[in-house]
Parts: structure tokens; sequence; C-alpha cells
């Protein structure tokens, strides 16, 4: 792309050079010999000028001016998309966006601004914010304070409320009720979160700390994942009409490589809740995401 740059430039250059050239060219009394010192000149200057860019300017600068901050440049892109949003104040896509790009870049108090925005709209205009915007405004405001305040559960709740599954808000909660003296209480939420967390979620380690850490102080071993999915598994054979329950189990079983576990548990939730299109669907999309018949 530099090179591609530099041609226009030489293109540019040549345009002004003819503007001093050419007259002389075509003048009626002009010398050969002195035309042409003047356009070998001209481009002299040219070729000169283009070379010591190339090695002492910045021409990826320029190359950003014309083409806009590359995919890779992550900063430029949320700083350009900050541009963008007062024009668009409406857009909730666009807040939801920016604000998760703050978060990623270690920005709550901007995250929270931008998020609050996209809430706001999203409840104007849908009756309600989804989930997990919700939970993410939750996180920003967390994130910001170092700890999960009043305001921040009360979003947090309000995802849960939609969804009872959402990764984010259950994780946060857990602190929550850390933070009031409920260690049962927390341990209880994580232990459901640690089930059905993919083992590639960046905070898995800091749930697993953090029930190791309420285990010790409640005198209790390190939370044993292997043993939790077995009572999950004992729960459900005498509650099976759980399907969250059932869905929970083939998810742990898929995280654990127990594949054949988790086919037999997506049979038996098949059989409990056959015709039932709303369950079946479920299911269908746990065997889908979860990579079983």
């Amino acid at each position: 792309m530099i090179a591609v740059l530099i041609l226009i430039f030489a293109g540019v250059a040549l345009v002004a050079a003819s503007f001093v050239v050419l007259p002389l060219l075509r003048a009626k009394n002009g010398a050969p010999g002195k035309s042409w010192l003047a356009a070998g000149g001209g481009l002299g200057v040219m070729a000169a000028g283009l070379g010591i860019y190339a090695v002492l300017g910045q021409p990826t600068i320029a190359l950003d001016t014309l083409t806009g901050p590359g995919t890779s440049n992550y900063p430029a892109l949320i700083a350009t998309l900050a541009k963008q949003m007062p024009n668009r104040p409406n857009d909730i896509q666009g807040w939801t966006l920016l604000g998760r790009g703050y978060l990623a870049l270690g920005v709550p108090v901007q995250a929270a601004k931008a998020l609050q925005r996209a809430v706001q709209v999203a409840t104007a205009e849908q009756g309600a914010a989804p989930p997990e915007l919700l939970s993410a405004y939750g996180e920003a405001l967390s994130e910001q304070a170092g700890q999960v305040t009043k305001e921040a559960e009360a979003v947090f709740q309000q995802a849960l409320a939609a969804d009872p599954s959402d990764l984010t808000a259950r994780f946060y909660m857990g602190f929550a009720f850390v933070a009031r003296g409920d260690r049962a209480g927390a341990l209880n939420i994580w232990e459901g979160l640690l089930a059905d967390t993919p083992p590639d979620v960046a905070w898995r380690g800091t749930l697993v700390d953090a029930m190791a850490g309420l285990r010790s102080l409640e005198g209790g071993a390190a939370p044993n994942p292997a043993a939790m999915v077995a009572q999950l598994a004992t729960r459900l054979e005498t509650n099976p009409n759980d399907l969250p329950g059932w869905l929970r189990l083939i998810r742990a079983y898929s995280v654990l490589g127990d594949k054949q576990k988790a086919t037999e548990a997506l049979a038996k939730a098949r059989g409990v809740f056959a015709n039932q299109g709303d369950a079946e669907a479920q299911l269908a999309e746990a065997a889908r995401e979860n990579a079983l018949n």
C-alpha cells in the first residue's frame, strides 16, 4: 500500500512539474538546451523529494488519512467510531460496539457512558434493552467502580430476569453476594456458572480461583467440576422436567470432554420433552453448539 501511495505522490509531482516544464518546451524562442535542462531539473527535484520522503517521512500517516485506520489498529477504529456517534444518537448497535470497544481497551468510564446510551435508546425504542446489552453495561459500571455497585447489581438483575442463563451477569452477581457476606449464595451461583462456562472463556480461571477461596473460608475443598456435574445428573434423575438443568448438564459433559455422556444426556432430555416444540428446539440448538448428534 505504501508503494501505491508513493506512486500517487509521483503522479501529483509530475502534474506539478508540467506547469513549469511545458511552457518552456512550447516557447517559440526557447533554447532547446535550456528547455530540457528545466525538464531534467524538475524531474530530478521530484525524484529527490520522493526518495527523501520514503526514507525520512511517515507514509503510513498519509495512508491512514486516505484510507482510514487499518483493521488491526483497534484503538484508532474505536476513536473513529467515537467521533461518528454524536451524529448517530439513536444507533443502538453503534453505541453498543463503542461501549464494548472501550471495555476491551480497559476504559470502563467511557464504556459505561456509551453502553448507558445504548440501553436508553433500546428501552425507548423497544420497550426494554436486550439482556446481553444490560450485562455489558453492568460490567462497565462494575469495572469503573472496582466493585459491583448497587446500580450495577440492579442492571444485572434486569439482565437475569430476561435471560437467567446470562454468563456475565451470573459471574458478577456472585461477587455481589460475596460483598454482602453471603458466601453460600455466591457459591450457589458460581457452581452452576462453572458447569455452563466454556473452557476458553477468559475469566474461567478467575471463577475457579474465587470459588476455591470461598471454599477455603468455609472450611471446604476447592470446587470439583466433575463432582458438581455428577450432582446435577443425580438431581435430574429425580427432577427430569428441568430443561435448563438438562441444557447445563449437556454443556458440562461437553466441557469436560465426555461426549458419550453428553450424547446420553441429550437423548434422555429429548425423551422427557418429546413433542414439546420449544424444548425440542433448545435441545437441537444445544446439540449443534456441542457438536452432538
